[in-house]
């Protein structure tokens, strides 16, 4: 059953699968422009015993429309203020703690999958408080150099799966990103894995599939008790 709810601030849909006590969480960051019905469309695509929690950006830019944090358009790219994003991070850091302490997750730790602006969320989240994560899935993002220098890569963040995903065409976010992550994160953290597919700014079919068999094949790993 879906249900919409404020946690930490932050309104959220939370769907909850039908079986009942301790569950895998996965929650959702979309991306700058969108909102929290966007990803949530992908659940049942998605394994089936997962609660899944997708969240509203507390920026909002236009009529159904919000952002993680500003954004500027430049000819070199998109270009962001990291203090911004770094307070940006901090509210979705409470969000996902509230969650923990209220719903119990499986191993009190949650999947963190971000699209985007909010791919961006998930690697802040998880160089700056690993432990309240079981893995990362960064679709069509963008790798926050900045944040690195101040969280430097931890035993507990080495330990993360991390899912990188991108699409060769995309115009927005160009693949170099996801590339430029590969660099920085595939000798540093022990299960990392990368996928790209010839598509733009999306989130294909195949890649919802290579995303199922990833998450699965993690999942009786990192459910704890």
């Amino acid at each position: 059953m879906a249900l919409r709810k404020t946690i930490a601030s932050l309104t959220c849909i939370d769907l909850e699968p039908e079986k009942e006590g301790p569950q895998n969480i996965l929650v959702m960051l979309h991306g700058y422009g969108s909102n929290e019905k966007d990803l949530i469309q992908l659940a049942p695509s998605l394994g089936q015993g997962l609660r899944y929690i997708s969240i509203r950006a507390p920026l909002q830019l236009a009529p159904e429309m919000y952002g993680w944090f500003p954004i500027e358009f430049t000819p070199g790219g998109i270009t962001y203020d990291p203090e911004l994003a770094a307070e940006a991070r901090q509210r979705l850091s409470l969000c996902l703690q509230t969650i923990i302490e209220t719903l119990r997750p499986r191993g009190g730790k949650v999947w963190l999958m971000g699209f985007s602006q909010g791919a961006v969320m998930s690697y802040l989240t998880a160089l700056s408080e690993p432990s309240l994560l079981h893995g990362v899935i960064a679709l069509s993002g963008k790798f926050p150099d900045e944040a690195i220098e101040k969280y430097p890569v931890t035993d507990t963040t080495a330990l993360l799966p991390f899912l990188v995903m991108h699409g060769t065409y995309d115009e927005v976010l160009p693949v170099a990103h996801a590339r430029h992550a590969r660099v920085l994160l595939q000798n540093e953290v022990s299960d990392f894995c990368y996928k790209e597919y010839p598509a733009g700014h999306t989130i294909t079919m195949e890649a919802l599939d290579d995303l199922n068999i990833w998450l699965e094949a993690r999942l009786g790993n990192r459910s704890g008790n």
